[in-house]
């Protein structure tokens, strides 16, 4: 059941609720991080998807304006896509990068950067989080306005 109203769909409301869900996304990687519940890189999400799918709650797929040309990027997007569309994983989009290599740690000087473009949060405290249960009501209000991969932007702190 859908509990957003047209206002909420679009307008200033909408902007609020984006924010709302932004801040709700940065709680859950912050607060799954710690306990080892987030695989960071699409070949190591490919490979905890493949190992066990029902143990992943939520998986993000990150790009910048300049990535979304990237063929063999947006090859791995609809595969991954695909795969958490059949197994019920919510799926967010993330842009803003940056912002996202901020929340997960950062990149460690004399270290290479970490590939961003594929984020899972996987079963832990978190699951009775309100925080993603709010990711979670998000996307599913969002397939139920055919926005199967809702997009999301983490604003700069």
């Amino acid at each position: 059941m859908c509990n957003m109203t047209f206002e909420e769909t679009s307008g200033e409301n909408s902007i609020e609720r984006m924010d709302s869900v932004s801040k709700a996304l940065e709680e859950v990687i912050t607060s799954a991080l710690p306990q080892g519940c987030v695989t960071v890189g699409v070949y190591e999400a490919a490979k905890s998807l493949n190992v066990d799918p029902d143990n992943v709650v939520l998986c993000l797929l990150a790009t910048d304006e300049e990535q979304v040309v990237d063929v063999a990027l947006q090859i791995h997007f609809t595969l991954i896509q695909a795969f958490c569309c059949e197994n019920d994983i919510n799926i967010l989009r993330v842009s803003n990068m940056r912002r996202l290599a901020e929340i997960l740690g950062g990149v460690k000087p004399g270290e290479e950067p970490m590939d961003l473009h594929c984020v899972l949060v996987t079963k832990s405290s978190t699951c009775k989080d309100p925080a993603l249960s709010k990711v979670n009501r998000f996307c599913r209000d969002s397939r139920i306005l055919d926005q199967w991969v809702p997009i999301i932007n983490l604003p700069d702190r």
